[in-house]
C-alpha cells in the first residue's frame, strides 16, 4: 500500500498566504464572482504563494488572510485525503506534460473538508489552470462550494475536463485504480446500465464504440469487487454513486 500521498504536488506548494491588500488581490476581489458558501483561491506557481483568497471563513472557519495552499491540501477528511492527494498529483503531472490550451484543463472532486472547529464540510471542489506562460502553468484557481445535499458512500467521485478530456480521464483512471473511485464518464455509462440499456445502446447514445463502453464498465468489476452487472448496479446504489 502506498504510504506517501501528494508527494509530487507538495513540491510545488507552500504555506504562504495571500497579501489581500495588494492591488492584484483587490482586482481579483472585484472581478471574480463568488457564490454564497463558496471559497475561492488563486495560487501562483511562479511566486510559490497564494495570491488571492475569498470566502474561507464562511466555508471552513479560516480567515482569508491566513488560509494557504498547504492548509487547504491538509484539511481533507482522513477517509478522503489519500484519494484527494493522489488526484492532485496525477492531474498536475498530466497538465505539466501539456504545453497548449492549459487554461482549458480542470478537474472536480466531491469530498469532505475539516472545518476549523472540527466539523466535516461536504464540498464540491473544482481546480483549474487560471493562467500560463510559454507553455507552463503560471497560476491555478480553486473553487470550493459547500453542497449539503451530497450523499457520500465508499466511492470517490471525480471528473476531468479539457481539450484532451478522454486522455486526461483515462490517465487518472489508470493511476487511481487502486482507490474506490469513479470518474464522471464511468458514472454516466453506469447510469444507463442501471436503466437497462445494453452496451450497444450505450455506445450509440455516446457515439463511441462498443469496446469503449466495455472499457468503462468492465474494470469496475475488479475495482469494486463485484461479479455481475446486477451486483455492480446494486453496489452503485448502495454507495450513492447513482441517485
Amino acid at each position: 500500500m502506498k504510504k506517501n500521498f501528494g508527494d509530487y504536488s507538495r513540491t510545488f506548494i507552500t504555506d504562504v498566504p495571500a497579501d489581500l491588500e495588494s492591488e492584484r488581490a483587490q482586482f481579483f476581489k472585484k472581478t471574480i464572482p463568488k457564490f454564497p458558501e463558496e471559497a475561492i483561491y488563486i495560487y501562483s506557481f511562479r511566486e510559490n504563494r497564494m495570491i488571492f483568497a475569498s470566502g474561507w471563513e464562511e466555508v471552513v472557519g479560516y480567515r482569508d488572510d491566513e488560509i494557504n495552499m498547504l492548509a487547504i491540501v491538509n484539511m481533507s477528511a482522513p477517509d478522503f485525503a489519500p484519494f484527494s492527494h493522489d488526484l492532485n498529483d496525477k492531474a498536475l503531472r498530466f497538465i505539466h506534460g501539456k504545453s497548449k490550451d492549459l487554461e482549458a484543463y480542470s478537474f472536480t472532486i466531491e469530498l469532505k473538508k475539516i472545518h476549523k472547529n472540527g466539523d466535516e464540510v461536504p464540498i464540491v471542489a473544482r481546480v483549474g489552470v487560471l493562467s500560463s506562460e510559454n507553455g507552463k502553468i503560471e497560476s491555478i484557481i480553486g473553487r470550493f462550494q459547500v453542497n449539503r445535499g451530497l450523499i457520500f458512500g465508499k466511492v470517490m467521485r471525480y471528473a476531468a475536463y479539457g481539450p484532451e478530456k478522454e486522455k486526461f480521464e483515462e490517465e487518472l483512471n489508470k493511476a487511481l485504480f487502486y482507490h474506490l473511485a469513479i470518474s464522471n464518464k464511468e458514472k454516466e455509462a453506469l447510469s444507463l446500465v442501471a436503466k437497462g440499456y445494453s452496451f450497444k445502446e450505450i455506445a450509440h447514445e455516446f457515439n463511441v464504440s462498443h469496446s469503449a463502453i466495455e472499457k468503462r464498465i468492465i474494470p469496475l468489476y475488479k475495482r469494486f469487487e463485484v461479479k455481475s452487472l446486477t451486483h455492480l448496479v446494486s453496489f452503485a446504489y448502495d454507495n450513492s454513486i447513482l441517485p
